[in-house]
């Protein structure tokens, strides 16, 4: 056997061996290396060396040219000589290397989600789902990871990515998203190494801080004024349903978004209670409670407008009922513009330039801090006002006192309602053009303009 030092350009020339022979050539740079062809011109490349288990040296292919290259043979010749060397047989390591990429392969980021939420996210009963949030994180994670990274493997997605990702939620801007969604993603991550199933062995974003990447949480104080509220109120009777009902809802009753968004028929009886089950409600190591909530006018008014569906038992869906829908950032952001314009109008009506008005910047959170700032305005006793929010008592009354206060939990919210009433009654009433409050000219027989109720809540906040 000749030994030569291959290149494409021998190896291109070489011609086919003679009918029914075949022949070898023996590479110069790695020992052991070379190349046989056959009558038909195919060109393999071999190595031949002494492996683990025999006594004499053998020949094994490594690839055909054309298919790898005489780089990658000679780089695979050297790895398997190495192996060899430490008395590990190189069909064993390729096999293993080839499961391990089958196991990479078939477990996308898609696959391991889905596993994910049926195993941790929903749990064994759909009904009662194990996380509070389940809808919401799996809507996050379809629509935000899994449509960008769901066909490539779980143990491909790297912390330049994760983190650019984050910073892109963050700077639309919505800090609050972004550090949410970091959170799901390392509580996922960390869920997938522990099963230890998808051949991932780090989290990608193990190390990123939300503060350091976002910035710290602040604590707010942001309240709704009357303006705001006035704005808020006829900006969400102009929304679509499901949006603009939820947005009242929570105005009136204090809840939180997932608490009203997920809401489903059977919670409610509509004779006067709204009872909402502990694993829709927020509270760590298994302490939730129900939330009773009272039907109050208002809220009952909302509700005996919302369509009833044939296909699922949730209020507020765009999928015939069978899924809650979910309120997305934009949907917030088109309120924002609504609200911002009735602003503008009140500004124009005053005699004040509408540009320069500005909304500043408030979450659905803020809805509640309102209602409960309300209340106490309103002199309704703190027990009762955190009884609305379903904020547990502190200390050790939290767990002796279980009064739910309902009672006055509807006192409160009527009250609530009838002052919500008194600021945006010119939404709803028939009202004066004349400089008077609304419910002082309750005999006019015709509907305000917007331009008209605007003009009446400027004069009314001078």
């Amino acid at each position: 056997m000749a030994n030569v030092t291959l290149s494409d350009r021998t190896l291109k020339a070489l011609k086919p061996a003679p009918a029914g022979k075949r022949y070898e050539r023996r590479d110069s740079i790695v020992p052991g290396l070379l190349v046989r062809v056959t009558e038909t011109g195919k060109r393999t490349f071999m190595l031949q060396t002494r492996f683990p288990g025999s006594d004499q040296p053998t020949r094994r292919a490594l690839g055909e040219y054309g298919v790898i290259s005489l780089e990658t043979a000679r780089k695979k010749a050297r790895e398997w000589i190495e192996l060899v060397r430490k008395g590990v047989d190189p069909a064993g390591a390729e096999a293993e290397r080839k499961g391990a990429e089958l196991v990479r392969q078939t477990n996308t980021f898609a696959a391991v989600a889905e596993d994910y939420f049926r195993l941790q996210v929903i749990g064994p009963d759909p009904a009662k789902p194990r996380q509070r949030k389940a809808a919401e994180v799996i809507r996050d994670f379809r629509s935000t990871f899994i449509e960008r990274w769901g066909g490539r493997p779980i143990t491909s997605i790297t912390r330049a990515e994760v983190l650019t990702l984050i910073e892109s939620v963050r700077d639309r801007p919505a800090p609050a998203q972004a550090r949410n969604l970091l959170g799901y993603l390392k509580t996922f991550f960390s869920w997938a190494i522990e099963r230890g199933t998808y051949g991932l062995e780090s989290s990608p974003c193990a190390d990123l801080k939300g503060a350091r990447i976002v910035g710290e949480q602040q604590s707010n104080d942001r309240t709704l004024s009357n303006a705001e509220l006035f704005a808020f109120w006829h900006a969400t009777g102009q929304m679509p349903y499901p949006y603009g009902p939820i947005y009242r809802l929570l105005l009136l009753s204090g809840l939180r978004l997932n608490e009203v968004a997920d809401a489903v028929w059977s919670e409610f009886d509509l004779k006067g209670i709204w009872t909402i089950p502990a694993s829709r409600m927020k509270g760590k190591n298994g302490k939730a409670r129900p939330h009773s909530v009272p039907l109050t006018a208002d809220i009952l008014d909302i509700l005996s407008g919302l369509p009833r569906f044939n296909g699922g038992e949730y209020l507020f869906s765009t999928t015939n009922g069978k899924s809650p829908v979910w309120v997305s950032v934009k949907i917030k952001r088109r309120l924002d513009a609504a609200m911002l314009d009735i602003l503008r109008g009140i500004a124009k009506e005053r005699g004040e330039k509408p540009e320069k008005v500005v909304l500043p910047l408030w979450v659905n959170h803020d809805l509640r801090r309102t209602l409960r700032s309300r209340l106490s305005k309103l002199r309704v006793s703190a027990d009762v006002a955190e009884a609305v929010l379903a904020h547990v008592k502190p200390g050790i009354r939290g767990v002796y006192d279980r009064y739910e206060y309902f009672d006055e939990k509807r006192q409160a919210l009527e009250l609530w309602a009838e002052q919500l009433r008194a600021m945006t009654s010119p939404l709803t009433g028939k009202v004066s053009v004349r400089d008077a409050a609304p419910e002082e000219n309750k005999t006019e027989g015709r509907r305000a303009s917007f331009a008209e109720r605007t003009a009446w809540l400027a004069r009314s906040q001078q």
